[in-house]
């Protein structure tokens, strides 16, 4: 089943939740409302959380009526919560209306809060350290499943703890450049400070490197910061360990990630997971800050955190020497926590469990 965007299919009505106020209006434009009725749903959806027609009321009612039966509203079923007992990362398991499961994840670390929201039902790409990867690709998010999921986490937010959701991260399920027209309608909106009115500066795109598409992300008026999954400082290794690399070498991604953080107007972060003995020697730390020299970047480490038995971890003595060196080389370099290890806090891990084959 494929859902689109802001689509009405057949018979079926639109998602009001996947639009941004452009398309709001236009919307109202069909049906030979002014463009204030177009801003006044807008607001009744992204600002007020309404979630049904009836709510609106300053809406004539011929209108209310009129569109009850074109639009809807996109619902998300929690199927699962887990709470890390070590670090309060809470882990969540969304059924979507068609019966397909997306997880998302609310990262608590010194009083910050970070919603990391999947963007499709698997991925295609084929990372081999990825666990959604081992699904495949099931279907695209509409824009309104990626803000509900942040909705929800929102709410979460606000009724069980003391801090506000201040951080959004798409480093969930799927590829978001693989679903570039939905994501660019969910950041548009998350953005407008007549709607969820996140700093853009506090939104992340984690981005596995699909070059003809990062321009699409960098044009925004108000872009997000571009988190690059690097993760070797070769062709060879990268074409194994990610497939992408074949179609956008890391030559080609490279001269694009320096010509975009050239007027430091989009930030970067390059992402490198430690693989015990595939792309952890002291050559690709060298390598790795030859790459880092060409663009304004910082560098996250991230500690393997998965159950696959193909890899294994970096030991965390050799990742500190390896950070190390890179910081010795004027970079800031980060190690990024292993959140919610104690409940399967790897991209993927929660989904697994739950739709495992059950042996007879």
């Amino acid at each position: 089943m494929s859902i689109n965007n802001t689509q009405t299919q057949g018979d079926k009505p639109t998602y009001i939740d996947s639009m941004d106020v452009g398309q709001m209006i236009d919307l109202m434009a069909t049906m030979g409302e002014k463009p204030y009725r177009g801003r006044q749903l807008y607001e009744w959806v992204h600002s007020k959380g309404a979630r049904s027609i009836d709510e609106m009321t300053n809406l004539a009612l011929p209108l209310r009526e009129k569109l009850q039966g074109m639009v809807t509203f996109t619902t998300l079923k929690e199927v699962s919560r887990l709470t890390s007992k070590i670090d309060g990362t809470t882990k969540f398991l969304f059924e979507l209306e068609d019966g397909l499961q997306v997880e998302a994840v609310m990262l608590s670390d010194k009083g910050r809060l970070t919603a990391c929201v999947s963007c499709q039902v698997g991925c295609r790409m084929g990372c081999t350290f990825c666990e959604t990867a081992k699904m495949g690709l099931r279907r695209n998010l509409t824009a309104g499943e990626m803000i509900q999921q942040v909705r929800c986490l929102q709410q979460f937010a606000q009724e069980n703890t003391p801090d506000k959701l201040s951080n959004i991260v798409f480093m969930g399920m799927g590829e978001p450049l693989d679903n570039v027209v939905a994501l660019k309608t969910a950041l548009t909106v998350l953005v407008d400070p007549k709607a969820y009115n996140f700093s853009h500066r506090k939104i992340t795109v984690s981005t596995s490197g699909i070059v003809s598409k990062i321009d699409t992300l960098t044009e925004l008026e108000f872009p997000p910061t571009l988190a690059v999954s690097l993760h070797a400082t070769n062709d060879r290794v990268r074409s194994q360990i990610m497939p992408i690399n074949k179609a956008f070498p890391l030559e080609k991604l490279i001269n694009k990630l320096a010509e975009i953080t050239r007027g430091k107007r989009v930030r970067v972060t390059l992402e490198y997971i430690m693989l015990k003995g595939v792309n952890d020697s002291m050559e690709d730390a060298k390598e790795l800050a030859k790459i880092a020299h060409r663009m304004n970047c910082k560098i996250n480490l991230i500690p393997y955190n998965t159950g696959s038995s193909e890899f294994e971890p970096t030991d965390n003595e050799h990742i500190l020497a390896f950070q190390k060196y890179l910081m010795n080389k004027g970079f800031k370099v980060f190690i990024r926590k292993s959140l919610g290890q104690d409940i399967m806090g790897a991209c993927g891990q929660l989904y697994a469990e739950h739709n495992k084959e059950v042996p007879e």
